[in-house]
């Protein structure tokens, strides 16, 4: 389970902002007492110093916590931490100059001026105001997230110079503020290396990319709306058919798209206007064709019709592509996908694209169904698997061999601590999937999953449902317009509100993408949204009509603020 399931924002806000005030309250309550020694006032400068540099070096411990744990909550408190570092550093300061220099402005600026130590602290402390002045979520709205994050790394110095201070301060024993140089150090040394990792990951990326010719590349758009026409349908199973699109004049495909998205048609089933996602089993490798496989399932409204009424040379609606579930090669070495039925769609595009390009690391694909006769793609499995020696298939056969058991896992992965791993198919087995992988050592945020949810059959003769109730599941598109920017767009597919941004060039600042941080909290100005996570949201959030820009999906048209 993950961490940010049982500890939500919110709650975490309250903990530390709860646990920031308790040494003050200590301190202050000592004081009244007349406790704090022969020499109270060094004592409480000494103090609150040393609570301001715990602080934020803690705030700088949150980002390799998070991404080496998953737990995105972690996010949620990073600014409060750098808050009270800065007040206690404030706090140090103005005992200082009220109480140690009698308020003598001319005596302390003579002392900052004449002490070295006391050119860094004093030079943290000024570093630290702008920072704390823009830590609302209206200056992060109001700067723009790349802005704030450049000026928010002035708190690398700040803590630099706070370790600094406190070193030429104590003289002797510098046993502590040493201990703080080298948590700092580490830090540091970890932004370093995780910066240089990605820049040879991209570098990496960029040499083995493979792209279609300069001529297609140009006339190929990020997101595209049109026809396609059905140019070949093949059987892959008794229950399972793969549709080829093709544009009606032969041509390349004038979008492009990553192994794992998904596009959206649109249907036209009885009179009622029915849109539905299916994911690109093809590689973007080949982009001449896209095809998607589609499972007939009982009660399936547009698995029926695309089984029984879709011949090949039909004309269909199609907008392409969208989604995050993807993996191109230059995020990590080794990629485990984890299927289920007709959830081998997005891994078959992934294993086609690698293996067309060969790419040279380890494919672990684990396969399950419920019967022989499920099994989709067997043959070019097997041949591709024959082909390519990173490719390891292992098809589990549940009625035979029963669901996929973590010896299983170990070995098909040995040595399986860490992701990404990604899983598609049936909601209760990812449940268990993923409750079996965090049991081994991946970390919750290092697994990622797309599940298919294919909404039931109409009743004969039940109207078309009004447009708010045709929500991202159901693969509606309706339209967003960002009211300071000017800008509109479709939602489509399940897009949230912040890709439909992405996508037309609104920045919206987010962080988590888990509805945790709350950094992308926006005005709905108008229209209907839902949210699968609010926990960053407050209730007089709510109250004023804020919504998470990460989690909301539009129910209809929408304005937003942004």
């Amino acid at each position: 389970m993950s961490t940010s399931r049982w500890v939500d924002g919110p709650y975490a806000k309250r903990f530390v902002i709860a646990c920031a005030l308790v040494p003050a309250a200590v301190l202050a309550w000592d004081a009244y007492r007349g406790q704090l020694g022969v020499n109270g006032v060094n004592y409480a400068i000494r103090s609150t110093g040393m609570l301001g540099l715990v602080f934020l070096t803690l705030s700088l411990l949150v980002t390799p916590l998070r991404l080496l744990t998953g737990w995105n909550v972690l996010i949620s408190v990073r600014r409060n931490l750098g808050v009270f570092g800065f007040l206690y550093i404030a706090a140090h300061f103005v005992i200082y100059f009220l109480l140690d220099r009698g308020a003598d402005l001319g005596d302390t600026v003579g002392e900052i001026v004449e002490r070295r130590y006391l050119w860094f602290g004093f030079g943290a402390l000024v570093l630290m105001i702008p920072l704390a002045l823009t830590s609302t979520d209206g200056m992060v709205s109001r700067l723009g997230p790349k802005r704030w994050k450049a000026l928010h790394r002035l708190v690398y110095l700040a803590v630099l110079g706070g370790v600094i201070h406190f070193y030429l301060l104590v003289k002797s024993d510098t046993r502590i503020p040493f201990a703080f140089a080298c948590a700092f150090a580490a830090l540091m040394l970890f932004r370093v290396v995780r910066h240089e990792i990605a820049l040879r990951r991209d570098l990496r990326a960029a040499r083995t990319r493979v792209l279609p010719p300069r001529s297609v590349t140009a006339a190929r758009k990020k997101f595209w709306s049109g026809e396609l026409v059905v140019a070949r349908i093949f059987q892959e199973t008794h229950d399972t058919r793969t549709f080829r699109f093709r544009m009606p004049d032969g041509s390349a495909l004038p979008f492009e798209h990553v192994a794992g998205q998904y596009i959206n048609l649109k249907l036209r089933i009885d009179g009622r206007r029915v849109n539905r996602s299916y994911t690109i089993a093809s590689p973007p490798s080949r982009p001449d064709y896209c095809e998607i496989t589609v499972k007939r399932v009982p009660d399936g409204y547009a698995s029926h019709y695309m089984h029984d009424v879709v011949v090949e040379g039909d004309r269909i609606a199609v907008s392409a592509p969208a989604g995050k579930f993807v993996f191109a090669g230059h995020e990590a070495e080794r990629i485990v996908l984890l299927a289920g039925g007709v959830g081998i769609t997005p891994m078959m595009s992934v294993v086609r694209s690698l293996t067309d390009r060969a790419w040279s690391g380890d494919i672990h694909l684990l396969f399950s169904v419920r019967q022989k006769q499920d099994v989709i793609f067997r043959a070019e499995l097997e041949h591709l698997a024959e082909r390519f020696r990173n490719l390891h298939v292992e098809i589990v056969v549940s009625s035979e061999r029963g669901h996929i058991t973590r010896e299983m896992i170990e070995r098909q992965v040995p040595g399986l601590t860490g992701g990404p791993v990604m899983m598609c198919g049936p909601g209760p087995m990812m449940v268990a999937m993923r409750a079996l992988l965090v049991a081994m050592g991946v970390p919750d945020g290092e697994i990622h999953q797309e599940e298919f949810v294919s909404p039931p059959m109409p009743a004969p003769g039940a109207p078309e449902p009004p447009a708010e109730e045709l929500l991202p599941v159901d693969g509606a598109a309706p339209s967003v317009r960002f009211e300071k920017s000017g800008k509109s767009t479709e939602v489509l597919g399940a897009l949230t509100v912040l890709e439909a941004a992405e996508e037309c060039g609104v920045a919206i600042p987010f962080e988590c993408r888990s509805g945790i941080c709350g950094q992308c909290k926006t005005r709905l100005i108008s229209g209907r949204v839902v949210m699968e996570v609010e926990d960053a949201l407050t209730g007089a959030d709510r109250a004023k009509g804020i919504m998470l820009a990460c989690q909301a999906r539009a129910a209809q048209d929408l304005v937003v603020d942004a």
